[in-house]
């Protein structure tokens, strides 16, 4: 056989390999939104930045008519701001970056993602625009101290103006002193932290595509699948005034 002939024939493989159509991958746009659960519990009490927060995704995730992403796929993400109120005015406030994904078969992607929702039965506040989660304001807390103890302070003027047979002056100078007492309270006491509890269901906006090929998405040889449940009532949560915060939130459980 000719060098010619040789050439010829590897031409031709080499055309053959190129018509061969590639394996089209699997593709999460950006902008997909994907529901995740905390695992671990974060408060702008103890936050730093830079700390590590760790979720699990609770709703699977198709491309294709597959499942790409299934319940139970861990992410992993970093606080990268964290401020607590201040004692006469601010509110807390909380900013969170998503940075990986892991599927249950261990295939994993590194990628940057932003908030996109909060919890409907949150008492904080979440800013779409600048991904930020904002504590519960305390304007109306404050005014029940004030007049609080601005009531308890008229109830010990009256009966000690009545012993010393003023009751006016005694109610007028009572209400100030415990009104002021109020007040001092509130300022000494700081706003709402902000809590993201084991349980707290966040919404993620990708900010940038993902893929996977056909292997990536192969879960047949994955450890036994974990399904996430939701149980019915999760820890309680606490005002700094020491009151319970209305709705419990669910938490994450694992059969």
């Amino acid at each position: 056989m000719s060098l010619s002939t040789f050439g010829l024939l590897g031409l031709c493989c080499v055309a053959a390999a190129a018509d061969e159509p590639k394996p089209v991958p699997f593709n999460v746009p950006a902008g997909t939104r994907v529901p995740l659960v905390m695992i671990n519990s974060v408060s702008t009490k103890h936050a730093a930045e830079g700390d590590r927060i760790y979720l699990e995704t609770s709703y699977p995730i198709l491309a294709d008519g597959r499942v790409v992403i299934p319940p139970g796929s861990y992410v992993a993400g970093t606080i990268t701001a964290s401020k607590r109120a201040g004692r006469v005015k601010g509110r807390s406030e909380l900013y969170l970056r998503f940075d990986s994904l892991t599927l249950p078969n261990g295939v994993t992607r590194d990628f940057r993602a932003r908030m996109g929702g909060l919890d409907g039965r949150a008492s904080e506040d979440f800013d779409r625009a600048e991904g930020k989660i904002k504590g519960e304001g305390t304007k109306g807390q404050d005014a029940v101290k004030v007049a609080t103890a601005a009531g308890a302070g008229t109830s010990v003027g009256v009966i000690a103006g009545s012993a010393a047979g003023r009751p006016i002056m005694g109610t007028a100078i009572g209400a100030a002193a415990g009104a002021a007492a109020g007040m001092a309270g509130v300022l000494l006491s700081r706003g709402q932290d902000v809590v993201l509890g084991r349980g707290t269901v966040v919404e993620m906006v990708l900010d940038r595509s993902l893929e996977f090929s056909e292997s990536d998405i192969d879960f047949s040889s994955a450890p036994g699948g974990r399904r996430m449940t939701i149980t019915e009532e999760g820890p309680s949560r606490r005002r700094s005034n020491g009151s319970t915060l209305p709705g419990n939130r669910p938490v994450l459980g694992v059969p």
